[in-house]
């Protein structure tokens, strides 16, 4: 019998989705319990509809299709298509839908294509007028409005009948009302600019002024036309956007400025409204070692809570404010992140979690049952379970056992839970269980066939070893020739990323469909990933050995992971490639430049060079300001290091990268120039920091494949 990726073409190592991977999205409960939503595609394909399933009847059916001018990333706006970007979203049609939560009828929106779709009580989704160009459309809670940005300034119309109203003004390119500026969305994890109070009557939302942020031009030189697109991008250490949080009536008024402090050069982190109707924001300082929790009471902005961390401080999406007024809290002060329950002036009522552990997300909680169900990595790095905690104490409770990585979604009443579940075995599934006692209602998704067996693909092997330090254990991932003999010296290529708030080595489904590791596998390569000392969820001294100086204790783990591998006596120490994309590409040059003994060929993918190149959100948080630390970022860019790379090198790289820009790769193009360095280059002049064209990414995979197989020939 032949099996679907027995052999495995370039073709199918370029295409998305990956194998098992088309599988239901934005999987939630409907309000009054009785139904599942979620977007799908039938045909396999990244063009999703809406999908209902009835828990009752176990009835599915479509309530939605692709809205008009979704399906196509060239039909989009390009106010859309970056947001796309933020996001790194890959599908088409529905993207996104919501429900009201607290509406006396079932109102759901299903924005896409510039357009607003309202279904009211089940009914056919129909247009809402006068709502053409909206941006992130949120309902009311009651369902009878629904607020958006248009021109970035925010508007509310009513439902059904549309008839949309201007809340906002003073808005222009580099002043914007209701949007998430570039650093909240790219860096912060923030994707909102307004906020809807319980009631419905009034809408906080920021308003960013960037005037202080010069004009970065992104040349479009591969259109027909020439086009300059320009940004407004923060340099790490120079100016970033002024934030206010304001509140206007949802009627229409004066806009109510918030007190948030005299320091206007912080970060509005998160904002929220309590059950009670009072708003709370989350305050990051410029530095990010600080945040401040405050709640704007009639008195005045109170202080619930403060924290300082050092290095820096990880942002979480974990606080709830309960019914009670209590607040559910997460910190990372014991050095590894866990749940606290806090009183409802920020006191710390008791610790909920606590170990040489991580919780890494918090699922919900089920206020009337007072638990709280979250993720976390008790059972190792590698895997993910569901746990669940009482609020008012006690042991935590495991509800998953397979290894793997599971998810969930709790439903509004508490007793269901949607649980998602993958491995390096088997792909992703979802089913229907009791809360409570984990026990079966029903499969909703069973991805049938959707097996590494089934499908042909041999998962990699994950392995432990010691950091270059000699003590510290990291985990890494191998993908063996299926026929090698046990004594073949083979090449090994290394895929890396290395950097923070990341992790690549886990037991998941998305490693065995690694299809360019696959296919390499099947072309006599070994290749290995590994999580270097800075990458994520094995608590903050890990992470922070990175602080200050990028590129180096990440480069000797790889170099000593490497070496660890030829010990085993499977590998050719003498033909090691390394491939990467973003701090991956980062980490190729660095690697390439720092440790030429090792690695003999290399390709870097929309690569950082230097780092005063990059933003400040994220440049800042790890490396402080060039004017701080002038010799970390020195010895941190690749520019420093041009001297030592020796081996044959391949740079990729999108033109109108709006991130990563383009100019971190022509001036690094400068510097090996001026060293007499070969190298050869990839251009994309209409591709962004993902590359989304599909001839383009086919072209991409056929001429990084073909470059290992050459530098790394014998």
């Amino acid at each position: 019998m032949t099996l679907p990726f027995e052999t495995i073409s370039i073709e199918q190592v370029a295409k998305y989705p990956r194998p098992g991977m088309a599988v239901p999205g934005l999987v939630r409960f409907t309000p009054d319990n009785k139904a599942v939503t979620y977007v799908y595609s039938a045909e396999g394909n990244l063009i999703r509809s809406l999908w209902r399933y009835e828990i009752a009847t176990g009835e599915r059916r479509i309530i939605a299709g692709p809205p008009a001018a979704s399906t196509s990333e060239a039909q989009l706006s390009r106010e859309e298509e970056l947001r796309r970007e933020r996001a790194r979203l890959r599908d088409l049609g529905v993207t996104s839908y919501e429900f009201a939560a607290k509406a006396a009828r079932e109102t759901l929106l299903i924005p896409g294509g510039g357009k607003l779709l309202v279904a009211l009580d089940g009914g056919e989704p129909a247009e809402v007028p006068g709502c053409d160009g909206a941006l992130d459309p949120r309902l009311s809670p009651d369902g009878t409005r629904v607020a958006f940005v248009r021109d970035n300034e925010l508007w509310v119309a009513a439902i059904p009948s549309g008839e949309p109203r201007q809340l906002t003004a003073g808005a222009g390119e580099a002043i914007t009302n209701g949007v998430a500026e570039f650093i909240a969305a790219e860096e912060l994890d923030r994707d909102r600019g307004f906020w809807w109070s319980p009631d419905g009557t009034r809408i906080a939302f920021i308003q960013a002024d960037s005037r202080d942020i010069p004009e970065y031009p992104i040349v479009h030189q591969g259109m027909d036309e020439p086009e300059v697109e320009p940004h407004r991008y923060p340099f790490a250490g120079k100016a970033n956007a002024i934030l206010r949080l304001g509140v206007v009536p949802a009627e229409g008024g004066s806009v109510q400025w918030l007190d948030t402090g005299p320091e206007t050069d912080q970060y509005i982190a998160r904002v929220a409204w309590r059950p009670d109707g009072m708003l709370t924001t989350q305050l990051l300082s410029r530095d990010q070692k600080e945040t401040r929790l405050i709640a704007f009471e009639a008195q005045g902005p109170r202080t619930l809570i403060e924290e300082r961390s050092e290095p820096w401080y990880n942002l979480s999406h974990d606080t709830r404010f309960l019914e009670s007024g209590e607040i559910l809290w997460s910190s990372e002060r014991t050095g590894f992140r866990h749940l606290e329950l806090r009183s409802a002036s920020g006191d710390v009522v008791r610790e909920l979690t606590s170990g040489g552990w991580m919780v890494t997300r918090v699922i919900d909680v089920d206020e009337r049952g007072r638990w709280v169900y979250f993720n976390a990595t008790r059972e190792g790095p590698t895997q993910r379970h569901i746990y669940r905690v009482s609020l008012d104490g006690g042991e935590v409770e495991q509800l998953t056992t397979r290894a793997g990585v599971h998810g969930g979604a709790l439903s509004p009443d508490g007793s269901m839970l949607l649980r998602f579940d993958s491995s390096r075995s088997f792909a992703p599934r979802v089913t229907l269980v009791e809360a409570d006692l984990g026990a079966p209602l029903a499969t909703l998704f069973a991805n049938d066939g959707a097996t590494a067996e089934e499908l042909g693909l041999t998962p990699p092997d994950l392995v432990t070893l010691p950091a270059a330090d000699g003590a510290t254990e990291l985990h890494g991932a191998i993908y063996w020739p299926p026929n090698a003999g046990a004594g073949a010296q083979l090449p090994l290529v290394v895929s890396v990323y290395g950097g923070p708030h990341a992790q690549r080595v886990i037991d998941d489904w998305v490693m065995t469909v690694d299809l360019r590791a696959q296919y390499l596998a099947r072309r006599g390569f070994a290749v290995f990933v590994l999580d270097n000392r800075g990458s994520a969820n094995r608590g903050m001294a890990f992470e922070a050995a990175i602080h200050l100086n990028m590129g180096d204790v990440e480069v000797r783990d790889q170099a000593a992971g490497v070496r660890w591998l030829a010990e085993q006596g499977r590998i050719d120490p003498g033909r090691v490639g390394i491939y990467g994309w973003s701090y991956g590409g980062y980490m190729t040059l660095m690697a390439l430049a720092r440790a030429p003994e090792v690695f003999s060929a290399g390709v870097a993918g929309a690569p950082v060079t230097h780092w005063d190149g990059y933003d400040t959100g994220y440049t800042e948080r790890y490396m402080s300001t060039p004017q701080s630390n002038p010799e970390g970022y020195r010895v941190s860019s690749v520019m420093a290091h041009v001297d030592g790379i020796r081996a044959p090198l391949l740079i990729v790289h999108g033109m109108i990268d709006e991130n990563v820009h383009f100019r971190h790769t022509a001036r690094l193009m400068v510097a090996l120039a001026a060293a007499q360095k070969p190298y050869e280059l990839l251009a994309y002049p209409e591709e962004r920091h993902m590359p989304r064209d599909a001839k383009g990414l086919e072209y991409q995979e056929r001429r990084v494949l073909e470059f290992l197989e050459r530098a790394l020939a014998e």
